[in-house]
């Protein structure tokens, strides 16, 4: 039995073969009980019919009249009841035999010299076992159809309480602190039982949940003000017109990474908030996150010798969630320019969705699926990154109900493509 079909398909199946099982043995019992009784009956009958004949030859009164189905033979006898020699080879007993091609039961009696022979036909016999035969078939095959009947009927009795109890877990409100507890609902058996694992599991699960949410509020909370001093700091010495170009580019270094690092921290908290929640975020189109990027990546993509070029000619107008989306793109140029070194990037604006690509040194194909799990890194001999940026993206995009795809480019380089037609 394939064990990955429902419980209700299997309980079906069980039933119907344990029925089919009983019943099979029933018919093929009822089959040989009555085979041998037949046997001994038609061998007690013509045994008392040939003495009867016997006692007739002994008597004044005496006359052959075998029954209609019958025939009988004397050694030594006239006409019809001459005893051939086929029939005076039979040994004495009850036997069956194949006589003027016809099956016959014979009964041979031996009285002295003469030999005695009662034929009985047994093409009745087999009617009969054929008609009992039909009649078990059609009773095997009703009792199986019955069986998977009674088994879809009490099977779904039976997994109506496990049903109920799996679409109330699946349920995303069971996950709230409020809502109530499972097993008071259901009997003191099994399925009680499991729902009170139910309950159990699920309050771990929500103050596990709970403690998650409350610390990336926390952390996210007591991040913002310690960077925001650093980037204020970092905007007041950028002002400063005695900074050497080695300090500007060093001060504009740590003003970026501070800005991802509130971008991140944005994420994280709107991530650890309920999407309805997140429904009343500030949103925006495409074109407008995508500007606000390029003049960020633009000018860091071009510094490496690399060529940037943006198309925004299909851009939709169509507004989404600001931070998740400013993650997700701004992620995707990150890592492409951290991978290439030569070539080009290109980031393209779609009817439902946008692509960035590039020419860098491109993602093994056995390494493309785990590119989306944290802490995977596409090249590991480069220093800066922890592999978390595309797991981010990917935790984005389910959360959003947005698509993720990664393709490669020939001679080298890859394409990631986001679709945002689900939001």
């Amino acid at each position: 039995m394939d064990l990955k079909q429902s419980l209700t398909k299997r309980i079906v199946i069980v039933f119907a073969l344990m029925s089919a099982l009983v019943a099979g043995v029933f018919a093929v019992g009822i089959v040989v009980t009555v085979h041998t009784v037949e046997r001994k009956l038609t061998a007690a009958r013509l045994g008392g019919a040939l003495h009867r004949l016997l006692l007739m030859e002994n008597s004044a009164q005496w006359s052959h009249q075998p029954e209609k189905d019958e025939l009988f033979f004397i050694q030594g006898g006239s006409g019809s009841m001459a005893l051939d020699t086929e029939l005076a080879a039979l040994a004495p007993g009850f036997q069956e035999i194949l006589y003027a091609g016809s099956k016959y039961y014979a009964m041979v009696n031996r009285v002295g010299a003469r030999q005695y022979v009662l034929l009985r036909d047994k093409r009745s016999l087999e009617r009969r076992e054929d008609a009992l035969f039909s009649v078990l078939v059609v009773g095997f095959v009703l009792s199986v159809l019955l069986a998977v009947l009674l088994g879809r009927l009490l099977a779904r009795r039976v997994m109506a309480p496990v049903i109920r109890l799996a679409r109330q877990v699946h349920h995303r409100d069971q996950l709230l602190e409020l809502a109530p507890a499972l097993h008071p609902d259901y009997a003191a058996d099994e399925v009680g039982e499991l729902a009170l694992s139910f309950d159990q599991t699920l309050g771990r699960l929500r103050e596990a949940l709970g403690r998650e949410k409350l610390f990336t509020s926390d952390v996210s909370h007591e991040l913002r003000t310690p960077l925001m001093v650093l980037t204020s700091s970092c905007e007041l010495l950028l002002a400063n017109p005695s900074l050497d170009r080695r300090s500007v580019a060093q001060v504009s270094r740590i003003t970026r990474a501070s800005n991802e690092m509130r971008q991140l921290v944005d994420t994280f908290l709107m991530l650890a908030r309920d999407r309805e929640d997140c429904a009343t975020a500030a949103s925006a189109t495409m074109k407008e996150v995508a500007d606000a990027l390029v003049d960020i990546w633009g000018p860091l993509i071009r510094e490496k010798g690399i060529e940037f070029i943006y198309d925004d000619e299909q851009a939709s107008s169509e507004r989404h969630n600001l931070t998740f989306l400013q993650s997700v793109m701004g992620n995707l140029l990150r890592n492409a320019w951290h991978y290439t070194d030569h070539g080009y990037i290109r980031l393209t604006l779609r009817t439902h969705g946008f692509s960035v690509e590039d020419s860098g040194i491109g993602i093994p194909k056995e390494k493309r699926q785990a590119m989306f799990q944290p802490f995977v890194r596409g090249d590991e001999c480069r220093g800066e990154g922890l592999g978390l940026g595309l797991s981010l993206v990917q935790r984005i995009c389910t959360h959003q109900n947005w698509r993720v795809e990664l393709s490669s480019l020939q001679p080298n380089g890859c394409c990631f493509t986001v679709k945002l037609e689900g939001a």
